[in-house]
């Protein structure tokens, strides 16, 4: 089922079933998804349906693999097709093409042996003529099989065109005498190439696809009473450990229970860097174990991890029609007819007009002359027969969105739908949340600035007694950081909690406090003289450059307002006498987040707007340093819904990078919403339009470019094969375009080219903009 018009043959056949709820004909994966009442219906009697329809089952998936077993003895989805020119009909296409060589040879080189052989309803036959017939005969019963069911279920397509063309020819020549023999046997023999080769394009589309199905392994070995054993995958059960050695494929989601490894998961997440995972870290079905071993506890069936709920979607977006899709449908289905009355009047009309040639001069100095004879007028309308099946016409948007969605995915971008791939490259404005999109999502130590003679480890050590029992995200991120640095926490008691400025306990029977400035300005400091860190006696260079007296600073006016202003938020540390150090807390940027902004800035994207529900001076410090053209502070989940709402009425369209679940009203608004670091995640894989598998932010920049030139690939295929099939039409009436013409440049070619051009897409690949690499490879 190579285009979208050849399968209203299955279409058909499937409605005249009683007990069928719903089905679907994706003839871009070769496939049909069924819904049906299995009281009333089998999976039988669907395959025999598609059968009458004059199609052969390869395959069948999902609770149908229990009621039958395919023609071909599998019932495995996605098991790669033998190759189209070891096929019988290949077989078939090569004799027919060597036997009528071998007329065109005794026809026009070695005349003196085309006798007469024989005579037919008073009409001879020489050598040629039956060399001819034996080849409409050998590659035309495939077409004239396929026009029989074309006819039986009521569909005008190109096999049911070709056969008519063909009978005509034969009928015309044993009839009336035409001698169209060599035209028949060129429809026969040059449609099988076409269709041939239309095949060979549509599984190099389709190969994209196979390849992210053959991601996982058949295989795994589980740990069973005690012992190593491998079953396949679809055996495993939730709860079992599996054992990946070094090199091998993770078989099934799961979380690391024993060993350390890194893992490869640009199959998942499009990264182009090895994870290192450890116990308690998940890994994804499909990655890649490099090094070490690993034992895991799957979390999921087989049927329903990572990889296969992304080929499922894959699957999905092929299925949805494009708006551009639709308008090709819309239109195909008014051209076939048109086309094919334009054939009759061709083959009937002049020929009951015109008694003798007549010459009509179209332009200044040039003369046609349009012929009398019917035969060649019939010869015309055949021609026309040929053009009018719009399959690559057809086949011109789906083949381009397969192409594109399947990159997408090989390269950590879930596309869910065509439309969504469209819609994406029609938007110029760009709205991105703030906290863990643009940001890492997790507040970190940036700054330490020990004073009165304190070490930067003397603060550390004093902090992390101070915020052990904080349960605030400031107090966890600064503990973390002084045991990423093997401080040691101190001898703590009386820990309390001051709601709203801070914390306050004893430190080794001092009593000692963290928290904001205020805290420290209502126990009476003077936070304008505060003597900074010295070595040795000297200033130390960071206290240098922070203090403009060279020995003290002030951080009501200076320090804190500058750290403030860089986004960050400042911690004191202290006893009631003294001031010890100064702290300050950020969640960081991600390192290709401005790469990412510049890139796309590049690209073309008009408006970049951060939204954030941080207050003004942070989003105002973060907006400046990224380079964004706005930002909006201070936002609740609905003011980011009006924001999107302003956003699309004054740019058309917009699309929303969030984290897919607390964001998930503004993606739900925006044109398109995109989730990042989806891979995993069920909620961001069901929300959002387009998930970013990874948690890398420069995968949005490779998102854009796709979409563009997947939006250009399919202007170009659908305004291409139009021009071209509207062109050859044209010419026809003139004598321009012979059979053959129609078929290898119509129809052949022109798939050739519409699905070569559509896979282009597969060449584009993210660039890594860390590495000063700016665009797309």
């Amino acid at each position: 089922m190579d285009c979208p018009s050849c399968a209203g043959k299955v279409e058909t056949s499937l409605g005249d079933l009683d007990g069928i709820a719903r089905y679907e004909t994706r003839p871009t994966a070769g496939t049909v998804v069924a819904s049906y009442d299995a009281a009333t219906l089998s999976a039988r009697d669907l395959v025999r349906a598609i059968e009458r329809a004059g199609y052969e089952v390869t395959s069948v998936s999902g609770d149908a693999r229990a009621d039958i077993e395919s023609p071909a003895g599998e019932t495995t989805a996605g098991d790669a097709p033998e190759s189209v020119w070891r096929s019988e009909r290949a077989i078939k296409t090569g004799v027919s093409g060597g036997v009528a060589l071998v007329g065109l040879l005794v026809e026009f080189v070695t005349t003196g042996v085309n006798a007469e052989v024989a005579s037919v309803l008073g009409r001879e036959l020489f050598v040629a003529d039956l060399l001819f017939l034996a080849a409409v005969a050998t590659a035309g019963a495939t077409i004239l099989r396929s026009g029989y069911y074309s006819l039986r279920n009521r569909t005008l397509d190109i096999d049911l065109l070709m056969s008519i063309a063909i009978i005509g020819a034969l009928a015309a020549s044993l009839g009336f005498g035409a001698g169209l023999y060599l035209e028949a046997a060129l429809l026969a023999v040059l449609f099988s190439v076409a269709e041939l080769l239309e095949r060979y394009s549509i599984d190099r589309a389709r190969n994209s696809l196979r390849e992210l199905m053959d991601l996982s392994p058949d295989e795994a070995t589980v740990r069973r009473d005690g012992e190593s054993v491998t079953i396949p995958v679809g055996d495993v059960e939730i709860g079992d450990v599996v054992l990946v050695r070094p090199g091998e494929k993770i078989p099934m989601d799961g979380t690391v229970v024993e060993g350390e490894s890194a893992v490869n998961q640009a199959p998942i997440t499009g990264e182009s860097v090895p994870v290192d995972k450890i116990e308690g870290d998940a890994v994804y079905a499909g990655t890649i174990n490099e090094s070490g071993y690993l034992e895991l506890e799957v979390e999921s069936e087989a049927s329903d991890n990572t990889l296969s709920r992304i080929v499922e979607m894959v699957e999905d977006a092929q299925a949805a029609k494009t708006e551009r899709e639709e308008f090709v449908d819309r239109f195909a289905a008014r051209y076939t007819p048109v086309v094919v009355t334009l054939a009759v009047l061709t083959a009937v009309v002049p020929p009951l007009l015109l008694t003798e040639p007549v010459a009509v001069e179209l332009v200044a100095g040039y003369a046609h002359t349009f012929p009398a004879a019917w035969n060649v007028w019939f010869l015309y309308g055949l021609t026309l027969i040929v053009l009018a099946c719009p399959c690559a016409f057809v086949i011109s948007t789906p083949v381009s969105v397969v192409s594109g969605i399947t990159s997408g995915a090989k390269n950590g971008v879930l596309i869910k739908g065509g439309n969504h791939l469209e819609a994406m490259g029609e938007v110029e404005a760009i709205a991105m949340d703030k906290t863990g999109t643009l940001t890492r999502g997790e507040l970190t130590v940036t700054d330490v600035i020990p004073l009165n003679g304190n070490t930067e480890a003397d603060v550390l050590r004093c902090a992390r007694g101070l915020e052990a029992r904080s349960e605030h995200p400031i107090g966890e991120a600064i503990v973390e950081h002084a045991a990423d640095r093997a401080i040691d926490a101190p001898e703590v008691r009386g820990f309390e909690s001051i709601t709203g400025k801070g914390v306050e306990a004893a430190v080794h029977g001092t009593r000692h406090y963290a928290g904001k400035p205020g805290l420290f300005e209502s126990l009476g400091f003077d936070l304008s003289h505060v003597h900074a860190a010295t070595d040795g006696g000297v200033v130390t260079t960071k206290s240098q450059q922070l203090c403009e007296r060279n020995d003290c600073l002030d951080l009501l006016e200076g320090t804190v307002p500058e750290l403030q202003s860089a986004g960050k938020t400042v911690v004191l540390i202290g006893t009631e006498d003294e001031l010890e150090g100064v702290i300050a807390v950020a969640d960081e940027l991600r390192p290709e987040a401005k790469a990412t902004i510049d890139r796309l800035h590049d690209l073309g994207v008009r408006e970049i707007v951060m939204l954030t529900g941080d207050n003004e001076r942070t989003a105002r410090a973060i907006a400046t340093e990224l380079g964004v053209d706005d930002y909006r502070a201070s936002l609740l989940p609905e003011e980011k819904v009006g924001a999107i709402e302003a956003l699309d009425d004054a740019y058309g369209g917009v699309a929303m990078v969030g984290d897919g679940v607390n964001d998930a009203p503004a993606l739900a608004t925006a044109t398109v919403g995109i989730a990042m670091g989806a891979a995993g995640t069920d909620t961001a894989l069901e929300t959002a339009d387009i998930a970013l598998m990874g948690d890398d932010l420069s995968r949005l920049p490779y998102l854009y470019e796709l979409s563009h030139a997947g939006n250009g690939v399919i202007r170009q295929n659908v305004w291409a094969s139009l021009a071209a099939k509207g062109l050859l039409a044209v010419g026809v009436p003139f004598g321009l375009v012979p059979v053959w013409a129609a078929v290898l440049v119509g129809d052949a070619g022109m798939t050739v080219a519409i699905t070569a051009n559509a896979t282009r897409l597969g060449r584009i690949e993210p660039a890594e903009l860390l590495d000063g690499v700016e665009g797309t490879r």
